[in-house]
């Protein structure tokens, strides 16, 4: 009896956790936030001017792209 309630409990304190964490992810890019992102992307292509990036780690980078979304 305890225990379901208990159990009851941790799912909807997961639940509200996952829903507060998907609502707070949606806030705009500020300016600063958008500069750091362009600054990283430079030394990004930097890096692979100097060594380009192996297929693999091309796919990678894809991935990551289309999860930012």
């Amino acid at each position: 009896m305890i225990q379901e309630r208990l159990s009851r409990f941790a799912t909807r304190g997961a639940l509200l956790l996952v829903a507060f964490l998907g609502i707070a992810g949606c806030e705009p890019k500020g300016p600063a936030q958008q500069a750091g992102e362009n600054l990283d992307k430079g030394i990004q292509n930097a890096k692979d001017a100097i060594t380009p990036a192996g297929p693999v780690e091309k796919a990678g980078r894809e991935v990551d792209k289309s999860l930012e979304k």
